[in-house]
């Protein structure tokens, strides 16, 4: 397909997309009768009829008449987002052959090409320390090994597991389920920002549609049709977690879940998986040696940890803690400790008043090496001083 084909379709594919009251299911039985997007804006009246409600009709006419297709699309690209139809060579070949496919979606940012490894890292939103560390480890090692990380952008599993991977260097889509122009959660434009610079925030929704819980259902199966591999860290049995690992298991996906306690109610999903046939993910490690196996796609990037190190500093990027910055906040948490327990957030918290950064899943780690080596006790999230025997 020439250029400039190319780019008229992805003009009125965003004209198309942005018709209130027309959805993905009337626009895919719109294509299938036109062909094109530009040919839907061709449309006779009467063959409306036959394909559209009255009421959807009447809105894509008020739509053609007022529309000015080409202004749309260039002030699309002012904000550093494109749209690729399905026919769009740039549209993810994995993506195409998944069922309900996206029959476009927007980007802003870069996709990772086809050749390139995909893994989602996806789990609960309040997770556990166990958790946390888990997801920043498993999406650590994915990103040294040039595994592209895909997740939600989430709270929880999701964000830190995103936040790991480019503090690692690699790569990571984050699949939205509001426009790609919004950030949520807020809290998040961190993560947001970086993965627009180091990989693609990705949404088939148009820019300005708010977040709402319908959309993020929908959502989970781009997540999934985007990856290689699921890798489900945490999740109570009844989950929307476990929507993910229903549509991926559809689309023909490998699903790894990590094992936890069967008094864990946030281990309760994924010990359920197992339980089902999920092969386990007992350390990074094991699963990449897998993934090396499993999938032809994999390729191992060979980048050390001192050379992300190095990239990270020239990207502005937080890079992971050196032993002497490990060793500091260590002291510096230990000494924040008291025989109460207290969330990792919480000490983060205190930490902060005494002039001490860190992120939540590098305090996470230190908390866990701490309880390791007996310093702590861990009850669920929470951490306090050990008691010194007598």
């Amino acid at each position: 397909m020439e250029e400039g084909k190319i780019l008229r379709e992805r003009a009125f594919f965003h004209w198309l997309y942005n018709i209130e009251g027309i959805g993905r299911v009337t626009i895919r039985r719109l294509l299938e009768a036109a062909g094109s997007a530009e040919q839907v804006f061709a449309l006779e009246e009467e063959k409306l009829s036959f394909l559209l409600t009255p009421a959807q009709k009447k809105k894509l006419l008020i739509a053609r008449n007022t529309a000015d297709v080409d202004r749309g699309y260039e002030a699309l690209l002012k904000k550093g987002i494109d749209l690729y139809p399905a026919s769009d060579p740039l549209y993810p070949e994995r993506l195409a052959h998944i069922p309900d496919r996206p029959e476009a979606i927007y980007v802003k940012g870069r996709l990772p090409g086809k050749d390139v490894p995909a893994a989602a890292v996806i789990g609960a939103r309040v997770c556990s320390a166990y958790g946390a560390f888990l997801a920043e480890q498993f999406a650590a090692a994915f990103a040294e090994a040039g595994v592209c990380v895909i997740s939600g952008l989430a709270r929880g599993i999701d964000g830190i597991g995103q936040r790991a991977a480019l503090q690692r260097g690699g790569t990571t889509c984050a699949v939205l389920g509001c426009g790609p122009d919004i950030c949520y959660p807020p809290e998040n434009r961190q993560i947001y920002e970086a993965a627009v610079r180091h990989g693609a925030v990705i949404s088939e929704y148009p820019p300005g549609t708010a977040p709402k819980a319908g959309l993020f259902p929908q959502r989970n199966r781009i997540i999934s049709g985007l990856s290689d591999l699921i890798l489900v860290i945490e999740a109570r049995e009844k989950s929307g977690t476990l929507i993910t690992v229903d549509m991926a298991l559809e689309q023909g996906r490998e699903v790894r879940a990590v094992p936890g306690r069967i008094t864990d109610e946030l281990s309760r999903g994924c010990n359920r998986l197992i339980w089902q046939g999920a092969a386990p993910a007992l350390s990074p490690a094991q699963l990449l040696e897998e993934m090396r196996r499993l999938l032809p796609v994999f390729r191992d990037a060979g980048r050390g940890k001192e050379t992300c190190r190095e990239e990270q500093a020239g990207q502005g990027e937080a890079a992971p803690l050196s032993q002497e910055e490990n060793g500091g906040l260590r002291a510096a948490a230990l000494r924040s400790l008291d025989h109460l327990p207290v969330s990792p957030e919480h000490l983060r918290e205190e930490l902060e008043k005494e002039g001490i950064s860190c992120s939540l899943p590098e305090l996470t780690q230190v908390l866990m090496e701490l309880t390791l080596d007996g310093h702590c006790a861990q009850d669920g999230n929470r951490f306090c001083r050990r008691m010194p025997q007598r």
